[in-house]
């Protein structure tokens, strides 16, 4: 008994894993005591709960993250004013130099609204902004005392367009009037005053270009050059005085004289208008924009200090907040996860049993017994369908010994479809063989009957020539209209003939290859307009024309036969779908190489195309349009299996109502295999029917 105690007491581990799975025995009896219902419910109300609390954390710390964003974004708009301020400020001094140098309404209007808009910022702004209230004040003075030296920049050009105009202009007309006096009263080519008089006027013209170069561009070396040319002018005037010949050319060169010295005057004022320009244009726009841009940085640097402290605050309170919500989640989702646990185990073992019992039965075995069938919660009745499942699996194996009978039946009803389809397939090859039979036969006529009557006039006229010879001597124009009429008749019936030879030649060839199933090389240009000869009476008679675009050089090693009898497929069914109550039309055969190995054939007509539905379902077998007019709904379907088994490519068919239609085929140029023998032909069309 010692030693017995002594072995409970030594395994103190085994002892407590007893109790705890006890315990865990009696909860999973508990909780399987509840309804599954009950139990989804109970994890559906501990997430909502879950989901309410952090709800709530979240609000609140989104309430204060809100807070501390509107404070980082009242900064960071109240820096992107200041932005826009600096912007406007660099946009309005390049307006005010743009306007000083080419003047016009336009630039002048765009000044003040730059102007308006400015200070219609400043003041907005002003009383809403805590920050930028008390430098707003300063920053608008400074705006003000900016644009006030627009003012006075603009009164200073006013001066110097006056200043231009009356002082420079007027005396330079008036030097050119004068100018035209002296020039006008020189009669004599060989005066004495007329080489000072046009260096004189060779200055005034120079000084001239000069002043209007400075004006307009302030270069200094064109004023300079203006002032040489003035002196230039004055020192030649007293030379022309001593020269002139009458008091008329010396009461012009005085004149002249006193002009020109206007004219000097007027240049050194126009000079200093300009450098009184330059003045304020330094001081009063660009000064004082310096100092507005060295307010705004100020500013710009107190923004920088404040967003740093919200984006602080900011970035606090999120940390905050993501560790709250973090550890309730954590709390929460752990009591998720052990009633989750305890949920699903009550769940897992019962229907892991059904599973098992389920797999009984799909392996046949249906003795295996069922359990739960008297539980009243959802297990049973899941317990109790698998047991009518059981049931049903033991009803349907003695269903199945039935079907199995049926089967044969039916297949043997199969066998019957594939053999009529067999002949259907084959009555559509010949009477398509027929039509272009009929067809040829009637082109052929044409040229032979032709002959006919051309080989029978030339009888009659030789009988009438040979009846002239016996009568008497012959004329030689007689003679020579025999010669003529007989070789023109002789033309006409090589001409017919060999038209209808051509013809023959043609449909033998296409009717060799289509009863021959071999493999050979052939032309693809030579075998589409063979093929094109055959059908073409059927197609003229439709008022179809066929254009063909296929280079010469394509060598195909394939079933010339196969092909021929896809493409004359393709040209009927055009015939009488594409075009139909006889309307002309149009089928263009176009073919190029596609790689190396491949050949891509394309053929495409104008008629009225397919719709949607129809174009889906066009290579399906007996599916037709024309049912009541007798079609059979296998042309497509030969042309299917021509070119996928036959020719071993593959095609696709492109329609729309009213836009025609057009079918793209892409063969091997040399086929991947030996074809199939007629027979083994046969058979193959027969299983895929």
């Amino acid at each position: 008994m010692a030693v017995i105690a002594q072995d409970r007491t030594s395994d103190p581990t085994s002892h407590v894993q007893a109790t705890t799975g006890a315990r865990r025995l009696k909860l999973e009896s508990l909780v399987r005591s509840l309804p599954i219902g009950w139990r989804i419910l109970a994890i559906a109300v501990l997430n909502s709960a879950v989901v309410i609390i952090l709800a709530g954390l979240i609000w609140t710390g989104g309430s204060k993250l809100s807070r501390a964003w509107d404070e980082l974004r009242h900064v960071r708009e109240s820096d992107t004013l200041l932005v826009l301020l600096e912007g406007e400020a660099g946009r309005l001094q390049n307006l005010i130099h743009r306007y000083i140098n080419e003047p016009s309404p336009e630039i002048f209007a765009e000044i003040l609204l730059v102007r308006e808009a400015v200070l219609g910022t400043l003041r907005t702004r002003s009383p809403s902004d805590p920050v930028l209230s008390s430098a707003m004040a300063d920053l608008a003075g400074v705006t003000e005392r900016f644009l006030d030296g627009f003012n006075e920049l603009r009164a200073v050009q006013a001066t110097i367009t006056h200043t231009y105009e009356d002082e420079v202009l007027r005396p330079a007309r008036e030097m050119a009037g004068l100018y035209s006096i002296l020039e006008g009263s020189i009669s004599q080519q060989d005066a004495l005053i007329r080489p000072a008089l046009g260096k004189s006027r060779e200055a005034f013209t120079a000084a001239v270009v000069a002043a209007n170069a400075y004006y307009l561009s302030l270069a200094s070396n064109a004023v300079e050059e203006a002032r040489r040319n003035t002196e230039t002018i004055e020192k030649t005037i007293p030379v022309m005085i001593d020269l002139a010949d009458d008091d008329i050319q010396r009461s012009a060169l005085d004149a002249l004289k006193q002009r020109a010295g206007a004219l000097r005057a007027g240049l050194a004022d126009l000079s200093a208008k300009f450098a009184a320009r330059t003045h304020v244009l330094r001081t009063a726009i660009d000064g004082n924009q310096a100092t507005m841009i060295s307010a705004i940085d100020g500013l710009q640097a107190q923004m920088r200090e404040r967003e740093e402290r919200a984006q602080t605050s900011f970035d606090r309170t999120l940390a905050r907040t993501f560790r709250i919500v973090l550890l309730i989640a954590v709390v929460f989702l752990s009591a998720i996860v052990v009633g989750g646990l305890m949920i699903t185990r009550s769940i897992r073992l019962p229907l892991q049993e059904l599973r098992a019992a389920m797999h009984a039965i799909v392996s046949g075995n249906y003795g295996r017994v069922i359990k739960n069938l008297e539980a009243r919660d959802e297990i049973g009745e899941m317990a109790r369908a698998v047991e009518v499942f059981r049931e049903n699996a033991m009803a349907k194996r003695r269903t199945e010994i039935e079907l199995r009978a049926s089967k044969e039946n039916a297949e043997n009803a199969l066998n019957e479809l594939r053999n009529t389809q067999k002949s259907l397939i084959d009555a559509e090859k010949l009477a398509a063989l027929g039509g272009l039979v009929a067809g040829v036969a009637h082109e052929v006529n044409n040229p032979v009957g032709i002959s006919l009557t051309v080989a029978s006039s030339l009888v009659r006229r030789c009988d009438m020539f040979a009846t002239e010879v016996k009568e008497g001597p012959l004329r030689r124009s007689r003679l020579d209209d025999f010669i003529a009429q007989a070789g023109d008749a002789a033309r006409q019936l090589v001409a017919n003939l060999h038209r209808a030879g051509e013809l023959i030649q043609s449909f033998k060839q296409v009717a060799v290859d289509r009863s021959h199933v071999e493999r050979r090389e052939f032309n693809l240009h030579e075998a589409t307009e063979q093929i094109i000869a055959s059908v073409r009476p059927v197609m003229r008679k439709a008022q179809i024309a066929i254009v063909i675009e296929i280079a010469p050089d394509i060598v195909m090693d394939s079933d010339p036969g196969s092909y021929g009898q896809v493409l004359t497929n393709i040209f009927l069914n055009a015939a009488i779908h594409a075009f139909p109550d006889g309307r002309a039309g149009t089928i263009e055969v176009r073919a190029r190489p596609l790689g190396a190995r491949h050949v891509e054939i394309v053929v495409s007509d104008d008629g009225v195309g397919m719709t949607e539905e129809v174009r889906q379902r066009a290579f399906d077998p007996f599916f037709t349009t024309r049912r009541s007019e007798g079609g059979t709904g296998l042309g497509l379907h030969i042309i299917h299996n021509l070119v996928t088994q036959s020719l071993g490519g593959r095609l696709q068919l492109e329609s729309a109502p009213g836009r025609g239609t057009t079918i793209r085929i892409v063969l091997p140029r040399v086929a991947l295999h030996e074809l199939a023998s007629a027979p083994a032909r046969q058979a193959t069309e027969q299983a895929h029917g």
